[in-house]
């Protein structure tokens, strides 16, 4: 398994955007103390993230692309959460797929795909 890892920079701010808007689910957070940066594991239907507050283990801004079936479906409840900092619509690429691109809030993009059928 393939498990990518996004600098993060406020963990009150990744909560917001990666569980409530995206609707992740928090498996665990790790600190080595408090007042220390946090590492943190998201997940949902077998997608997993790691989030990093650590300098060094991600840049800001990757992108990274997840399959997802349902996507219309998905982007539907993406906008009915009315989240003020994205309204991420649908594209149909040319390379034959269906794609939602977000960009958290330390711009990393990702970008949520289903091919078409």
């Amino acid at each position: 398994m393939i498990i990518p890892i996004l600098r993060i920079f406020d963990y009150e701010k990744a909560k917001e955007f990666y569980l409530d808007f995206l609707g992740l689910q928090l498996d665990w957070t790790h600190q080595f103390e408090d007042n220390m940066p946090l590492y943190v594991q998201v997940s949902s239907e077998g997608d997993v993230l790691h989030l990093s507050e650590h300098h060094g283990d991600a840049s800001p801004g990757s992108s990274i692309r997840i399959q997802k079936k349902s996507l219309k479906q998905y982007q539907k409840k993406l906008l009915e959460k009315n989240y003020p900092h994205m309204k991420p619509g649908i594209e149909e690429t040319p390379w034959g797929t269906l794609e939602v691109t977000v960009v958290d809030p330390f711009s990393n993009r990702i970008i949520f795909y289903e091919d078409k059928k």
